[in-house]
C-alpha cells in the first residue's frame, strides 16, 4: 500500500485564475448559440510595462506594444505592424493585454473594430475585420 500513496504524493497540482470578464463572454455565447466562435486580431503583444525591455527608446504612457503578426490575418493586411503601440480598440482604452483579449471575447469573427495606435511617435486610426482564431 505504500507504492500507491508514495505517487499520489508525488503528484503535482497546477491552478491558475482566469478573470471573470474572460470567462463572462463565452458562457453567453454558449447559452444564446450553443457554440462560441473566438474572433481575432491574429497578433501578439505586450502591456505597456514590457516595452522599455523590448525598445529603450518608445516612449508609451499606455496601450499594448505589436510583437509579432500573423502573416495571413487582417491585421497584416490592414497595414498593421510590429513596434505599434495600441492604446484603444474602438473606444475603449487600453492598458494590458487582458483588456484587448476580454474586448475580443465579445465579438465575433467577420466584426470590424477600429484600433488607435500610436507609430513613429504619431497617433493614427486602423480598421480591420476580426478573424476566427482556429
Amino acid at each position: 500500500m505504500a507504492l500507491p500513496l508514495l505517487k499520489l504524493q508525488q503528484q503535482k497540482e497546477y491552478g491558475f485564475a482566469v478573470p471573470i470578464n474572460i470567462i463572462k463572454p463565452i458562457i453567453e455565447s454558449y447559452l444564446k448559440e450553443d457554440k462560441f466562435e473566438e474572433a481575432s486580431l491574429g497578433i501578439f503583444a505586450y502591456d505597456k510595462q514590457i516595452i522599455p525591455y523590448i525598445d529603450s527608446e518608445i516612449e508609451a504612457p499606455k496601450g499594448i506594444y505589436i510583437a509579432q503578426i500573423a502573416l495571413d490575418s487582417q491585421s497584416a493586411k490592414s497595414g498593421l505592424k510590429i513596434g505599434d503601440i495600441i492604446t484603444k480598440i474602438d473606444d475603449l482604452e487600453l492598458t494590458k493585454m487582458c483588456d484587448l483579449r476580454c474586448y475580443i471575447y465579445t465579438k465575433k469573427p467577420g466584426e470590424e473594430v477600429t484600433l488607435t495606435i500610436i507609430r513613429n511617435q504619431k497617433e493614427q486610426q486602423i480598421k480591420i475585420q476580426l478573424g476566427q482564431k482556429i
